[in-house]
């Protein structure tokens, strides 16, 4: 059933203040002292904020229980609300029991009695124990989350997984605690919304489930619905549910934000003198393309196909695991401007907040949400699959009225440990679940594209050219960059993961080899090597260095290629996926954000600070394109993009560079870009000579080192869209003064530099202390200058408090308007980085 915003005549009060947490004994009295909680919170927040628990060094939760406790005040009767517990949880009232949970993933609803004051007791029960006593052989043994008890348990691998995610367990009410009290004329059970469209019209289907509805309580009342200022009469269905169905003409739909707008509609229902706010529908059709053989898959969003491009989301902070607006929204927005338009919740997290699926109904960003079940051979008893099948539907009732979830998935990578492991082909599947899972969403959510597991679908599991896979290809099995096309990728539900740097001073640990630092690389667990490993293996290839040698000697030089290699490696993957032609529908990163400081999977680092990488994403995601691709003998291909809802007349302009200095070959040509699609052109074609871009042919020396292709907007003045850039001998460029200049502005609140070069400047980025560059990590071509807007970094606001040496101030006051841009930008081929400062 959707989720009912409010009712007339209800009250919801937020159990928030006066909670109390102590550790004690499992099945022992309370000892010791009590600290304040925050609920919702985790037992680690509490322990944290008393200074008894560290996240540097992580102390285990799972062997002792946890008791919270809190006061209630009232009269009458009230429906206590446990929207999430983690994980086996005993809710008393004045000392009688009221609940037992056994799942974290499950919201409970108790009607209680009040008069007057009253104690509320919960006691999250030690989960050693529990796991200890659980017995059952499994079919395989998976090296992901350890204990192996665990696949008995609903409860998140969060802080089970050696190897990359901290070992900080989720104990405690992590979800809001809710106490309801109902004064209207009657309360509303339940409202089944459903909206549907078919190209031109929107259908919105309502039932409204009233406690005690019948003919007698229903004759003379008058209900309704209303949507985009068009109502429809809602009608006792003669059981217990008032219904109303409604066709929408012309209704505008919801598109993720690349292909259109995302369009939400209010809804709201009214029952006699009883408002109903469902909150907003979007209006939206989902389909998969299979291809002619069966074996494709790709999204189509309203009839049309969308490349789906973003990363696999963890939580933004893992110990207290929030899941209010202010939580979610800097990391969707930050997703949003880099262009991803999908997001996958995998089965290794949990299940994230209602603000999570309005935020991305808000932001056009498309959901792929796994069940809670990953690499376990999970139990099939009658408790376990009820208590499944119990939480995917309290999920899709709850999201039901969100048009962004686009894909269920019945979990990671289970097909594919049971494969990898050399079960027999009959014991990859887990059919029990699969049929919990869609039973219940065909049931309650049939417009979703369901996926049995990820990766599933080919001959193996994990195969790439059929269903949906977890490309590594070019990544952890440092398959050369030729890969990503070779195979043959339909869609990749997570891939690329690499040991990401962070920006200089932004990794929040020694960098390099210190212990502190290794533990922020993520390695799979019994394995020989690590992903900074992998990092090195495309550093030697792209940029012709010894990285062990130039560790040694040269660190930050080091560290500046290694910042910018990973990026490359990802773009180069995405421009090969999203080019004309191509048969990928769609790659997520693994992953999107760290889950602690250093050189993690993440493209955006654990404070936040997007890395290197994201840059190079947000290049590769813009919805409109122009791509450069080395098609061997037949030389190099410009593909151009455009997943907009409008053809774009642009001007395409080629030239390659000598030295990165002398433009050898120039040419341009007016182009269309079609409405949400693709074209390929041959650069040949571009020019009325024969011009070996690709250095194909070798007919002597090498006449140029890089080729520039700009796409350039002829409806706005020649300005740019994009460009993209080839190297046909590789990306190690000599290191020169290419000219570089840097010059501060300001426009109105907002400071600025502006960028340009004489020599082509490979990998151009800034390093300010109070200052992070709106777009870096970009190649510059000569003649282009490039406008980067400035940013304050956290902490540094206009009109902080600080003494800036150099500047004139000193009264330890910022100057008027806040901090001064001070700092160098760097590019990857310059002998020495350009000084830039700002003016009071």
């Amino acid at each position: 059933m959707a989720r009912i915003r409010s009712v007339t005549g209800q009250r919801i009060t937020a159990l928030t203040e006066g909670w109390t947490m102590a550790p004690c004994a499992p099945g022992g009295e309370e000892s010791g002292e009590r600290f304040p909680a925050p609920v919702p919170g985790t037992a680690a927040q509490a322990l944290q904020a008393a200074g008894l628990w560290s996240a540097e060094a992580p102390a285990a939760l799972h062997d002792r229980d946890v008791l919270y406790r809190t006061r209630l005040y009232g009269h009458g009767p009230r429906i206590l609300r446990f929207h999430g517990l983690a994980t086996i949880a005993e809710v008393r009232l004045d000392g009688e029991r009221i609940l037992t949970s056994d799942s974290m993933f499950l919201a409970h609803e108790v009607p209680v009695m009040l008069d007057g004051e009253a104690e509320l007791a919960i006691r999250f029960h030690a989960l050693y124990p529990v796991l200890a006593a659980k017995k059952g052989r499994a079919r395989w043994r998976p090296k992901l989350a350890e204990p192996a008890a665990l696949r008995f348990v609903r409860t998140t691998l969060l802080g089970h997984m050696p190897g990359w995610c901290p070992p900080i367990h989720a104990v405690g009410p992590y979800r809001p605690v809710e106490l309801v009290e109902q004064t209207g004329p009657f309360r509303v059970l339940a409202a089944d919304l459903r909206s549907s469209y078919d190209g031109r019209d929107g259908r919105l289907s309502l039932r409204l489930t009233v406690e005690g509805a019948s003919p007698g309580m229903a004759a003379g009342m008058v209900g309704s619905v209303e949507v985009v200022g068009r109502v429809a009469p809602l009608v006792f269905d003669g059981i217990d549910a008032f219904r109303a169905d409604m066709t929408l003409p012309g209704i505008e739909p919801w598109w993720p934000h690349t292909h259109g707008e995302p369009v939400l509609h209010s809804v709201a229902a009214r029952i006699g003198g009883v408002t109903v706010d469902l909150g907003r529908v979007g209006f939206r059709s989902i389909d998969v393309d299979r291809g002619p053989d069966g074996n494709g898959f790709a999204l189509l969003v309203n009839g049309e196909r969308v490349f789906c491009r973003g990363g696999c989301w963890v939580p933004v902070d893992l110990i207290g695991l929030p899941a209010g607006r202010a939580a979610y929204e800097p990391e969707l927005r930050r997703m949003r401007e880099a262009g991803a338009n999908m997001v996958r919740v995998g089965g290794t997290m949990l299940y994230e907040g209602d603000a999570f699926f309005e935020l991305c109904d808000e932001l056009g960003i498309l959901v792929w949400q796994d069940a809670m079940l990953a690499n376990f051979d999970y139990p099939t008893d009658p408790a376990f699959l009820e208590s499944l099948r119990a939480e995917i539907a309290q999920l899709l009732d709850r999201s039901q009225a969100s048009p962004s979830l686009a894909v269920l998935c019945g979990g990671s990578e289970m097909e594919q440990q049971a494969a990898m492991l050399g079960l027999p082909r009959a014991s990859w599947t887990q059919p029990a679940l699969t049929a919990v899972i869609e039973e219940t969403a065909a049931r309650l959510r049939p417009d979703l594209v369901r996926v049995a597991n990820s990766p599933s679908g080919g001959a193996l599991p994990f195969v790439a050219d059929a269903g949906v896979t977890h490309y590594y290809g070019v990544g952890a099995y440092m398959r050369p960059l030729e890969d990503a096309r070779r195979a043959g990728v339909h869609f990749a539900a997570e891939c690329l993961a690499f040991s990401n740097l962070p920006e200089g001073g932004q990794t929040g640990v020694p960098a390099l080899h210190h212990p502190r630092w290794k533990e922020g690389v993520p390695r799979d667990p019994g394995a020989s090597w690590d992903f900074e490993d992998v990092r090195e293996h495309y550093l030697e290839a792209l940029y012709a260095v010894d990285p062990r040698r130039l560790r040694h000697e040269d660190p930050d030089r080091y560290l500046r290629l290694s910042r910018a290699v990973t990026g490359e490696v990802m773009q180069a993957v995405f421009d090969e996926w999203r080019r004309a032609g191509s048969g990928s529908a769609g790659g997520l990163v693994w992953q999107w954000r760290d889950l602690r400081p250093g050189a993690g999977w993440g493209v955006v680092a654990a404070d936040g600070t997007p890395k290197p990488a994201w840059h190079a994403l947000k290049r590769a995601f813009r919805p409109q394109r122009v791509i450069l691709t080395d098609e061997g003998v037949n030389g190099l291909a410009v593909h151009l993009v455009n997943d907009g809802p409008r053809p774009v007349e642009a001007v395409l302009r080629l030239t390659a560079w000598r030295d990165g200095t002398v433009p050898v070959l120039k040419a341009e040509r007016p182009v269309t870009l079609p409405a949400r699609g693709a074209v390929r052109l041959a650069a040949a074609e571009l020019s009325d000579r024969f011009f070996d871009t690709t250095y194909t042919y070798r007919f002597g020396p090498i006449p140029h080192d890089v080729v520039t292709a700009q796409l350039l907007s002829a409806e706005r003045g020649m300005e740019r869209i994009d460009d993209a850039h080839y190297f046909p001998m590789g990306r190690s460029l000599p290191r020169v003064d290419p000219g570089l200049t840097a010059v501060v502005g300001r426009q109105e609140d907002q400071w600025e530099l502006r960028l340009s070069t004489k020599r082509f400047a490979c990998s151009v980025h800034v390093e300010d202390e109070r200052f992070q560059a709106e777009e870096a990590w970009f190649h510059l071509p000569p003649g282009a200058e490039r406008v980067v807007r400035l940013l304050p970094r956290q902490g540094c606001r206009p009109g902080d408090v600080a003494e800036i040496a150099g500047f004139g101030v000193t009264d330890g006051t910022a100057p008027a308007g806040g901090w001064l841009p001070d700092g160098e930008v760097h590019a990857l081929n310059a002998q020495a980085p350009v000084r830039y400062r700002g003016n009071a």
